[in-house]
């Protein structure tokens, strides 16, 4: 294809150099929007930003990220894959550079823009510079490979980038992302891919549909990464993105469905086959969303600090790399659907088992079904790549702009669904629970007194006034009260979880029996 390297054999050494320099930019790809989303609490801090405020910057990343592969594609056709990588990742640097000089909230928003439409680029030239490192007959294995790298950067982030915090703040994280977009331009430009063919790819009605594409799609990462933060009903700006996104939607795939080279072929999008894959794949991305937001948000409620957890991350690393190379070995180009039922599947069961967690559950109880989630969604992801891939390529290369957009847009703001449903889910829960738990708490039940006076007795020594004492036991007790609500709401996200984990399985299966229904159908017949 056009944009696409040559692919010929190359010297064992030569590909263990691709080889590394593919893990280079695959992890700076994921470590961009990982070591943010991994430190938005004390990168508040340290910025001093709010909590809404804080919420942008994970957001603005994937708001030029789920857009910027329509564009990117035609880049790489018409102007070649050079210029392609020196212009994003040198764009990323600088403004990097440029952020620890000025460091408000304007140049954060920035730096994460920037790191969007760089990790568009990283990961595709990730993937490009493994299928070079692997022989010609693992080449499909490579795309596993490539497209499950960059998923292991989130819990890698979470190893040692509070280490980093801990050395000089926000600074030395942005030091350490400028010094990865360094190290990155610098083996892009060391170590050259094969040349490409080129042919003109642009026309101007490109550009109209990115624009009314990208906007749309800005729009509703904004308000999917912000609505559980400033509350849905609460902020009227949520009601007025969603008015002129869906429009400006509508009007990008109008144009496109009449087009006659579109960059978005409406007609083969809207095809039950690839609305199936839409489906199951969005499903998929929710409830892995259990392990990012529903784990770890279940440990911080609990006490669980960073110090405490290293054992934990470390644990969904390996599982996480595990994921990758099972993903890659077992890889059948016929039976694509199969591991993506297994992997929704496990996810059912590991979140089951996740939602009797207690006020006593700590992270080595977590530590088999977090490594089960982790492994499970880095296995999938590869075949799911492929499964579309391949219809994409059956229809002819100009159907791939349209895959790829696609993927991107589901991966991307999938996640950032999955999280807004389990948080809003999770808020819900917890007040209900909390009014249960508050409803039941009687001042003249013997057991809540001595609660009370237990309380009081332990601040005994630093607060003298015995009615500050009874207000205190009283303070202690209501904290008791909403730490167990929130346990309660996360056993409900888990417990949801599980259900729609259960339920996207059982519609896989069907989907697989009833194909091979047809299939023996059709021999008989």
């Amino acid at each position: 294809m056009p944009g696409s390297p040559g692919s010929p054999e190359h010297p064992a050494r030569r590909r263990i150099a691709y080889g590394a320099v593919a893990t280079l930019l695959g992890l700076t790809g994921g470590l961009g929007n990982a070591l943010v989303a991994a430190n938005t609490t004390t990168l508040a801090g340290s910025l001093g930003l709010d909590p809404a405020e804080i919420a942008w910057l994970p957001t603005v990343y994937v708001m030029t990220n789920v857009s910027i592969n329509l564009l990117l594609i035609k880049f790489r056709q018409q102007f070649g894959l050079r210029p392609f990588a020196v212009i994003f990742i040198a764009l990323y640097a600088v403004l990097t550079l440029a952020h620890l000089f000025v460091h408000d909230f304007a140049s954060a928003i920035l730096v994460r823009a920037a790191s969007g439409m760089a990790g568009a680029a990283l990961s595709t030239f990730s993937l490009y510079y493994f299928m070079q490192a692997f022989p010609a007959p693992w080449r499909l294995r490579a795309i596993v490979v490539g497209i499950g790298v960059p998923q292991c950067a989130t819990p890698l982030a979470r190893l040692f980038s509070p280490e980093l915090l801990a050395m000089s703040q926000w600074r030395t994280l942005y030091l350490f992302e400028l010094g990865l977009a360094l190290m990155s331009l610098g083996a892009v430009l060391a170590f050259r891919l094969p040349p490409t063919t080129r042919q003109k790819a642009f026309e101007r009605l490109d550009f109209v549909t990115f624009v009314l594409f990208a906007t749309a799609a800005a729009l509703f990462a904004a308000v999917l990464g912000l609505g559980r933060i400033v509350w849905w009903t609460q902020a009227t700006w949520i009601g007025w993105a969603l008015v002129a996104a869906i429009p400006l939607l509508a009007a990008a795939l109008v144009i496109e469905h009449h087009r006659a080279n579109p960059l978005l072929n409406t007609r083969w999008l809207a095809s039950a086959d690839i609305v199936r894959f839409t489906v199951v794949t969005i499903m998929a991305r929710i409830v892995l969303s259990e392990q990012s937001y529903g784990a770890v948000g279940l440990l911080t409620v609990l006490g669980q600090n960073n110090d405490q957890l290293m054992p934990f991350f470390t644990i969904i690393l390996i599982a996480s790399i595990a994921g990758v190379v099972a993903s890659a070995v077992t890889l059948d180009v016929n039976r694509l659907a199969h591991p993506v039922m297994l992997a929704i599947g496990l996810v059912a069961v590991a979140a089951w088992a996740d939602s009797h967690a207690t006020s006593l559950t700590r992270a080595p109880q977590l530590y088999l079904t977090q490594a089960t989630i982790a492994f499970c969604a880095t296995f999938f992801l590869g075949p799911s790549l492929l499964f579309g891939m391949t219809r994409a390529l059956q229809q002819g290369t100009g159907h791939v702009i349209s895959f790829i957009a696609l993927f991107g847009m589901i991966n991307s703001l999938g996640g950032l669904a999955g999280t807004a449903m389990l948080g809003t889910y999770q808020v819900v829960r917890e007040k209900a629970n909390s009014a249960a738990l508050v409803q039941q708490i009687d001042p003249t039940d013997p057991l809540v007194q001595a609660r009370l006076q237990a309380g009081a007795g332990g601040v005994a020594r630093v607060v003298g006034d015995p009615a500050l004492r009874s207000a205190e036991g009283g303070a202690l007790l209501s904290q008791t009260a909403t730490r167990e609500a929130n346990v309660l709401a996360y056993d409900d996200v888990f417990r949801l979880i599980a259900v729609l984990a259960a339920l996207t399985f059982l519609y896989l299966l069907f989907l697989l029996a009833r194909r091979q229904w047809r299939e023996r159908r059709a021999i008989a017949a």
